[in-house]
This record gives structure tokens, C-alpha cells and sequence, in this order.
């Protein structure tokens, strides 16, 4: 972890920003599991143009991570070392640009991207009603819900270097698959252009309230956890084999697989990213023993041990 002291030179080295600048932020206030040390400093831009110029003053090893609403998530209880860049609310760009096509920011939560598309009468982005992050992390791992995958919608792509340049990205320069999006190397999401279809305005909010009553139905959206946590192997499902081993309801320290659906894991209150870790690998454990298949995990896991 940084001294004060370095803290204070790189943020008078940024003093003609528009962003927040902290330090020792804990990541437990930035993720979705409520657990996670402290980042040495997180930076809260204002816009992109801010952005940029902040990403531009770090120095050129400096290591930068991303959190958008740390839905897919686990920080180490030793925390981050370098910069955490927190876009929610910064990059919110969020316009209609043509004929069925929307401009999201990369801080912009999917719901809401939802909500906007059905209310101009577009159609097809309804299930992004269901992924509990932002769309720069959306479009990070192609993430997904209810059938739909992000990069379904993906015309272009805008994205973000080390030096706070910008550039242009066609859907073709990247290669998508379930759940991993790969391509220009360091660079980051800030924007994308999402083709959707002119539809029934009322029927797309209708499919999203009824997607959303699903979610709730079948999901312990009441607790904190990340949404799921392994990717679901092929032909079968996760939460099957989870199941089937008798661990819904595994508890280690605070954190429990969940009752109502066994690919979620549950922060009852108390645990720690220790607690979550150790019984993620115990549940791979599980169903590699009984199954002889090893589930790979759709949550990432970043930072320090304590």
C-alpha cells in the first residue's frame, strides 16, 4: 500500500481535474458481495474527456483496474494495488444515434440501457434488464441473461488506452464467445453503438418486468453476491451439478451458497473475500469429485491476500 505522501504528489500532479480523487478507498463499497480491502487510490471521472486527461498524467506502469458496479466481482481483503477507475455515473452517455441504434456509455447500468431502448420502441436489449453491472464490464465478457448475450447487439465499439487515447473499434475486430470477448490489447471499453430492432414499445417493458419478477423469483436478488458465479459447462448447467452434490446451503464463515438458486454465493453479513474464495474452491472441489467436470468460474478474482 502507498504512503500519504505519494498519495498527495500524484494528486496535486492532477490538480486541474474535475473527478474524485481518494486513497485506502475500500473496494467493499464498489462491489456487489460487500467484501474487499482497500485500493491505493480510485479515481471517479467526470466525463470522458476527464478521464482521458487523468488516464494521460499516471505514470506509464502505473496499473489500472476497472469496477463498474462490481456485480461480477471478488477484491481480496488485501485490496488493489494501483488505480481503480469507478466510471458509473461518469460515463453515462446514453442516446438514440440513428435508425435503431443506441449510444451507451461504458458507466451506464445495462438495466437502464434496457429501459431506454423499450421506451423508444427498440427491441432485443430487453435481457440486459437482467445483468446486474455496468456496460463496460458487459462488454468485457460478453455477459448475459435470460438467453441474450451482449455482444449480440454490438455494432462498434469505443475504447480507451493507458495514454488517454481513444479509439474507433468495429464489432469484427474482436473475437466473442460465451462469456470471453477478446481483442485490442490494453485498452478499455468507454462506449458502444447497439443495434436493435423498431418493435411494440408497451410489449419490450412488458418482457422486461416480466424478466425482472423471473429474476426475482429464482434469484436471491435480496442478498449480496455477484450473480453467478461459474460458467455454465457445455450441455449442462451449473447450478445443476452444484446442486446435485447437496451444496445448496454450504456455509463457510459468512458466506453460504445459495438456498434458492446453487450457482449464486451469498454474503449473510459477515464474510470475507477470504471466506467467499475458499468456498468457491471448495465447490469446484465438489463437482470435479462427483462430476469429473471442472467449472470455471465467470466472476473474476483481482487483488491482494490479506
Amino acid at each position: 500500500m502507498r504512503g500519504q505522501a505519494q498519495i498527495m504528489m500524484v494528486a496535486e500532479s492532477m490538480s486541474g481535474l474535475r473527478g474524485e480523487l481518494s486513497s485506502d478507498e475500500p473496494m467493499s463499497a464498489h462491489t456487489s458481495w460487500r467484501v474487499g480491502g482497500p485500493a491505493d487510490q480510485c479515481y471517479r471521472p467526470a466525463d470522458l474527456e476527464d478521464l482521458q486527461q487523468f488516464l494521460a498524467a499516471l505514470a506509464p506502469d502505473e496499473p489500472v483496474t476497472w469496477v463498474g458496479l462490481g456485480s461480477n466481482l471478488l477484491v481480496r481483503d488485501g485490496g488493489i494495488r494501483g488505480t481503480v477507475i469507478l466510471p458509473f455515473g461518469g460515463l453515462d452517455t446514453l442516446e438514440s444515434v440513428d435508425s435503431g441504434r443506441v449510444r451507451a456509455g461504458a458507466g451506464v447500468a445495462c438495466a437502464r440501457v434496457a429501459r431506454f431502448a423499450a421506451r423508444a420502441g427498440l427491441t432485443d436489449a430487453e435481457f440486459l434488464a437482467g445483468i446486474p453491472g455496468t456496460m463496460g464490464g458487459a462488454l468485457a465478457m460478453n455477459a448475459g441473461a435470460f438467453g441474450g448475450e451482449t455482444w449480440s447487439l454490438v455494432a462498434s465499439v469505443q475504447t480507451l488506452d493507458h495514454q488517454g487515447e481513444l479509439h474507433q473499434r468495429k464489432r469484427t475486430d474482436y473475437e466473442v464467445s460465451y462469456r470471453t470477448v477478446s481483442g485490442a490489447k490494453n485498452e478499455w471499453f468507454v462506449a458502444t453503438d447497439l443495434q436493435l430492432q423498431a418493435g411494440d414499445s408497451a410489449a419490450a417493458q412488458s418482457r422486461i418486468r416480466s424478466l425482472l419478477e423471473r429474476r426475482s423469483a429464482t434469484q436471491p436478488t435480496q442478498q449480496p453476491s455477484c450473480g453467478s458465479v461459474f460458467r455454465n459447462p457445455p450441455g449442462d448447467f451449473a447450478a445443476c451439478l452444484i446442486e446435485s452434490c447437496g451444496l445448496k446451503g454450504e456455509q463457510i464463515g459468512g458466506a453460504r451458497v445459495s438456498e434458492k438458486h446453487a450457482n449464486f454465493i451469498v454474503n449473510l453479513g459477515s464474510a470475507s473475500a477470504a471466506d467467499i474464495e475458499t468456498l468457491i474452491r471448495y465447490v469446484q472441489r465438489q463437482v470435479q469429485q462427483r462430476h469429473d467436470v471442472r467449472l470455471h468460474m465467470e466472476v473474476r478474482i483481482i487483488g491482494e491476500f490479506e
